[in-house]
């Protein structure tokens, strides 16, 4: 019972590191640079499947293919906000036609970038094996692929929180969150600091993407989970928050991973009603600043 026990803690932790990932990205593109973005599992799903066909086809690791997607999908999503996103919000006229004019534009992006992943790679489900050779751990045993994934999540949530928190453009990432008008009073320039938060999003969800793949099967259609679940944890953690992002990914992380052992299959329904729950009584998150 308790090498169960440690093993869907260790699930949970290692999804709620990979969810952290994903919250982050979302949150930089709403809690900064407003972009309600229904599409960003879409880059996850995209993220995935480049670094499938990088393996499959031309044997790259997928830790190694992280130099060739990741840079690519950030100047997707750099180009993506600078060519759309942002004309949008020069003819708005203000913030909410802005969060509604945006909020359709990305679920018509959903739809597109489904359809050239169904022309490109096809329907069907696509997986591959790597390291997979068990670790022991005590009278535990993980995979090499979740134990090496676990840490890279941790490892690369804690880079960019130190540079959110001491790089002079994480700390106009962070003006910005709070004051964007303000924020440009004083120097920064928000149009570019938008576009970099959507760009680093699109980033988030490609490392998560990658990290998914080594561990489960993926197809064209697998974004929209993982679009709900960022959403439910950008709402635990506060809006705007990373750090809520971070803790809310690792809780959600364990209580699908415990609701998985219990009830297969009824882990998107209690993260909606957890979902409801926090709208009901904790509105602004754990972390309301």
């Amino acid at each position: 019972m308790l090498v169960r026990i440690l093993n869907v803690v260790f699930d949970g932790l290692l999804m709620g590191g990979i969810y952290a990932l994903i919250a982050v990205g979302f949150n930089l593109q709403y809690g900064v640079a407003r972009v309600f973005n229904i599409s960003h599992g879409e880059f996850i799903m995209l993220g995935a499947f480049l670094t499938w066909w990088f393996y499959t086809q031309h044997t790259v690791s997928p830790f190694l293919s992280l130099l060739i997607t990741c840079p690519f999908l950030f100047f997707v999503g750099y180009i993506l906000y600078r060519g759309l996103f942002q004309r949008i919000w020069r003819a708005a006229g203000s913030a909410e036609i802005y969060e509604a004019n945006s909020l359709l534009a990305s679920f018509g992006l959903v739809f597109i970038l489904q359809n050239i992943a169904l022309l490109i790679w096809g329907p069907e489900v696509k997986g591959y094996s790597y390291l997979t050779v068990p670790v022991r751990l005590g009278e535990v045993v993980f995979s090499t692929n979740r134990l090496l994934s676990l840490i890279f999540a941790l490892a690369i949530g804690f880079v960019f929180y130190v540079f959110l928190s001491i790089t002079r453009l994480g700390k106009a990432i962070r003006a910005a969150a709070q004051n964007p008008r303000v924020a440009g009073f004083m120097g920064v320039n928000i149009g570019q600091v938008l576009a970099l938060c959507f760009a680093l999003g699109v980033l988030m969800a490609s490392f998560s993407g990658i990290l998914l793949s080594m561990m489960f099967e993926i197809q064209p259609r697998m974004g929209l989970e993982y679009t709900i679940i960022a959403m439910i944890i950008v709402v635990l953690g506060g809006l705007g928050s990373m750090p809520g992002s971070f803790l809310g990914g690792f809780i959600l992380g364990l209580v699908g991973s415990f609701v998985s052992y219990t009830q297969p299959g009824l882990s998107l329904v209690v993260y909606y009603l957890f979902f409801v729950g926090l709208l009901i009584f904790r509105p602004r998150g754990l972390w309301r600043k």
